[in-house]
């Protein structure tokens, strides 16, 4: 087999090397018990550890055959490329050598890597990530047999549990390996789309698995649970059904269990409550120190509320459906434990609402800078990348006035700096105009961070105006937070921004965006391929950004712009930190706070109105606009400027309200309703100086009552009696004003 194709080597002393050491393998091996060369090879110390091989290797053979150690390394590579032997998956990964991958190229399945390189392209083909893949696929052929069309869904399986086994990972082999076999068609129709799929492939857990992630000892209650789990299950998102499985479970009946073993009803004692309540007020806080050990720290609980808010809703749930069930729900109805005010903590509320208040307004008036240091740092990165792809690989060049020495491999863009350490520059291009993109399109928008990250090329459509006939570009957002699907209008800066991103990720050879599926972390499930905006090359395949990548790109642009909050600690910009700030800007620049709703997606006009960060010159501003408004509605002869007449009878009223007993206080340009009876109105502010003056007329108003009683003047006595009870209430609001003293409102009667 060695001497004829595809395995001959064309020079001869290769051929050599190779028959030579294979010869005296085969010799070796022949004293091992076996009915195969398989076998063989199994029963012999060689195939326990491929370290050892190499020390050891030459010392074995020798003893049968005499030959250099190099024959021997040769020849075992040969009987390796002609499927004599085959070498397991754990042996090849301490197989250091390079010639393996072109041997098994060249002559176990040269046809169909011909037609793989074709599919490829000559770049991937070169590239790192490329020499990565094809060193997967050699190593499943070694350790399995055949060619590549004899590669199965479960061999790419086991070779990559054998990648994470022994820490390597991804950087071993990546994805791209799994996504060529499906372009060469080899694998099922029904073959997931990405290999990321098959390592993410638990999905969403079903109601009895969510609760048995903190087994509950009591078995009644844990069915309970779970059947309440499955009632709830079709109104809700899996990540809210998640988080309120764990607030049942783990914060609630796990903990009840676990101090208050006797309890076995849902009727809590009160002092079980409120054991239960005191101990969620904190969390132990568990922290790495740098030398390995755990720090443990007790902290406040955050989310002690909305773990109440749960447990009294499953309260309130069961008692209102037992009217509905009652065999199924009515042995449970039992009195809450929690009370309404228990789950509003206001001050907390207000107090959260505060400082990302004062966030938002740290961070709006840098918007601009982080847009154009977000440019800035792309432009830098992409001009040292550029710098760096124009020397030959191995020279040395400088960036920034550093030394750098470029890789030796013509297809990466890597380089090594003074020190020694690696610098991919094309990665840091990379992360450079995502973290870009994401700011121009977060500030545009003012959407979500998962709406952005499933933005599809399909999302970009077109509406003609019926008035004016006009074609304005949209931008559809997919539901996602609220299951709402929302238009917005794309304006000419987010029009270049998306220009540019679909550039980028445009496929050279075919013009059209690669699909690509997407794993949504909230609902623990893959959506379907699609065109995505933000997708990047990862290890030669085409992949989304997650929202982590996103908040740390986020980071590195913040850390080049070197700004400071008010404390001095670096300024941090989040996803949300964008979203807050649109809406604020918007609703400031005028946008109806209803109209931005609609624009963000929100449920609720209070969550927008919560976003909007108010300033103390907004107050202002909105003030005065409205006592502008309210003079432009008034009657322009209001604001005319007074003639010299009208401005002495304004004094004048002024100067009329002084009275004998004290000030009236009735307004300019209304008339007296009492016809100058001062004692008898409201309206008059006695004077305490004229106490002695008001007595008088007390006395005299009894006098001329007494007067008319014996006259029989029935007609006055009731006016007089009206005048003076103003009189004594007159006298009594000066006697108040003057004394100073508690005011006797006297006790009220117990119920």
């Amino acid at each position: 087999m060695l001497e004829r194709p595809p395995l001959r080597a064309e020079k001869a002393h290769t051929r050599w090397h190779r028959r030579t050491g294979a010869c005296a393998i085969l010799t070796w091996l022949s004293g091992f018990p076996g009915g195969s060369w398989q076998e063989r090879w199994e029963a012999s110390p060689a195939s326990a550890c491929p370290r050892q091989w190499r020390r050891e290797a030459e010392t074995w053979v020798n003893t049968a055959a005499d030959v250099q150690g190099t024959n021997v390394q040769a020849g075992l590579l040969a009987l390796a490329a002609a499927d004599v032997i085959r070498l397991s998956l754990p042996w090849q990964m301490d197989l250091k050598s390079c010639h393996v991958r072109t041997l098994v190229e060249e002559s176990r399945d040269p046809e169909g890597f011909a037609r793989l390189k074709e599919l490829a392209g000559a770049e991937r083909w070169a590239s790192a990530s490329g020499g990565r893949a094809r060193r997967a696929l050699v190593r499943i052929m070694v350790a399995k047999g055949g060619g590549l069309s004899d590669i199965t869904v479960g061999d790419v399986l086991e070779y990559d549990a054998e990648l994470r086994r022994t820490a390597r990972g991804v950087s071993s082999g990546g994805t791209l390996y799994y996504a060529w076999l499906r372009e060469l068609g080899h694998l099922p129709a029904d073959a997931p789309t990405t290999l990321r799929f098959l390592e993410r492939a638990t999905g969403q857990l079903t109601c009895a698995q969510l609760v048995d992630r903190h087994p509950l000892a009591f078995g009644p209650i844990r069915a309970l649970i779970i059947d309440y789990l499955e009632e709830r299950r079709p109104s809700l998102d899996y990540s809210t059904l998640d988080n309120l499985a764990r607030h049942l479970t783990r914060n609630f009946w796990a903990d009840i269990e676990r101090h208050h073993p006797e309890v076995d009803t849902l009727h809590l004692p009160a002092d079980v409550a409120a054991a239960w309540k005191e101990r969620l007020r904190t969390r132990i806080q568990r922290r790495r120190r740098p030398d390995g050990t755990i720090e443990e720290t007790v902290v406040e609980r955050a989310d002690r509320v909305m773990i109440f808010i749960a447990v009294r809703a499953f309260y309130l749930d069961i008692a209102r459906w037992a009217g509905e069930e009652p065999g199924r729900w009515g042995p449970w109805v039992v009195p809450c434990p929690i009370k309404v005010a228990e789950t509003a903590d206001r001050k907390r509320l207000t107090r959260t609402q505060a400082r990302i208040d004062q966030r938002t307004r740290e961070r709006l008036p840098l918007l601009g800078t982080s847009a154009r240091a977000a440019a800035e740092r792309h432009r830098v990165a992409s001009a040292q990348l550029q710098n760096a792809s124009s020397v030959p690989p191995g020279d040395r060049f400088t960036l920034d006035g550093a030394p750098y020495t470029r890789g030796r491999n013509p297809a990466s863009a890597a380089a090594r700096d003074a020190d020694g350490r690696l610098v991919h520059l094309d990665r840091v291009e990379q992360r450079a105009f995502w973290a870009w993109a994401s700011v121009e399109f977060l500030r545009h928008t003012g959407v979500r961070v998962e709406e952005m990250l499933e933005t599809t090329h399909h999302a970009m459509i077109q509406y003609r105006l019926p008035a004016t006939g006009e074609v304005v570009p949209l931008l559809q957002i997919a539901p996602s937070k609220t299951d709402v699907e929302r238009v917005l209008l794309i304006s000419p800066e987010l029009a270049d921004v998306l220009a540019t991103i679909i550039r980028r990720v445009r496929d050279p050879k075919t013009g059209l965006i690669p699909l690509v599926t997407r794993y949504d972390d909230q609902e623990r499930q893959w959506n379907a391929p699609a065109p995505v905006l933000f997708q990047y090359n990862r290890g030669g395949e085409p992949s989304t950004l997650s929202s982590q990548t996103i908040r740390e790109i986020l980071k590195e642009t913040v850390a080049f712009m070197r700004l400071a909050d008010a404390t001095g600690r670096p300024l941090t910009f989040t996803p949300q930190d964008f979203r807050r700030m649109f809406i604020t800007d918007a609703i400031r620049t005028g946008l109806p706070p209803h109209i931005a709703q609609v624009i963000a997606g929100h449920a609720d006009i209070n969550t927008t109105m919560g976003y909007n960060a108010v300033y103390p010159t907004e107050t202002i501003e909105a003030h005065r606009a409205f006592v502008a408004r309210r003079r432009s509605l008034r009657p322009a002869e209001e604001y005319r400027t007074p003639t010299d007449a009208e401005w002495e009878d304004f004094l004048g009223h002024f100067e009329r309200r002084k009275l004998s007993v004290g000030t009236c206080a009735r307004a300019y340009g209304t008339a007296c309703i009492h016809e100058h009876a001062c004692v008898r109105c409201s309206l008059l502010r006695p004077d305490p100086a004229q106490r002695d003056r008001l007595v008088e007329i007390r006395d005299n108003l009894i006098d001329r009552i007494a007067e008319a009683e014996q006259q029989g003047w029935l007609g006055e006595i009731e006016g007089l009696r009206v005048s003076l009870t103003g009189a004594e209430s007159k006298i009594s609001q000066i006697d108040t004003t003057a004394g100073g003293g508690p005011v006797r409102l006297g006790m009220p009667a117990q119920r």
